[in-house]
């Protein structure tokens, strides 16, 4: 499957322009590899809608390995579900793959000597 470049990314509870979601250089993800994600897909059901598979589940598992590595999600569960759906709204996508992904940022660096 190619990868569709989307108009609208959701990043820290706002719908950003594509162009506009960055982070940071010294996000401390991006240094230490200190991350979750999670791959959920989207499908058409048979009456036209479109339904994420296992949605709930998917989320579920993505608090519970934030929780795993003490990253504190700052949104609840349903949060992340809604902002799932109106990702896809957004861009208008069909059929699609989505993948919340939790970071920690560049204002979390505390490493002691």
């Amino acid at each position: 499957m190619a990868r569709v470049k989307t108009d609208k990314i959701w990043l820290d509870g706002k719908l950003l322009p594509y162009e506009q979601a960055t982070v940071h250089v010294l996000t401390h993800t991006l240094h230490y590899g200190l991350g979750v994600f999670e791959g959920m897909r989207c499908y058409r059901t048979e009456d036209g809608r479109l339904s994420i598979f296992r949605a709930r589940e998917h989320i579920k598992r993505l608090f519970d390995s934030a929780h795993i590595l003490q990253i504190k999600i700052p949104f609840e569960p349903e949060e992340i579900l809604n902002a799932c759906v109106e990702v896809i709204k957004a861009n208008r996508l069909g059929e699609c793959y989505i993948r919340p992904l939790v970071f920690v940022g560049e204002a979390k660096w505390e490493l002691r000597r």
